[in-house]
């Protein structure tokens, strides 16, 4: 939960101008997975509660600390996994 409480407070204090628009809608966030090329995908914030998409945020943490290489939340996963996860919270 530290993680969250720590990506919220990151969040508030990266916000955009009122004027630039968002390419990620209200209620939604991006994230960049893959081992080598990393694809931006757009996940519902709802998935912050789900404990296997936790395991993922907890596992970005250790890997990457509030350092993303892209710039945003990087999953240290592939694909498929990331697929498989976000298939079963759906």
């Amino acid at each position: 939960m530290a993680f969250l409480r720590n990506l919220v407070a990151a969040k508030q204090t990266k916000r955009r101008p009122v004027s630039e628009p968002s390419s990620t809608p209200k209620g939604f966030m991006a994230v960049y997975v893959g081992e080598n090329l990393k694809k931006r995908y757009v996940v519902p914030v709802s998935y912050l509660n789900e404990p296997a998409f936790q395991a993922l945020l907890n596992k970005a943490e250790e890997e990457f600390g509030f350092d993303h290489p892209m710039g945003g939340l990087t999953l240290p996963c592939d694909e498929s996994l990331f697929f498989t996860i976000t298939s079963q919270i759906r």
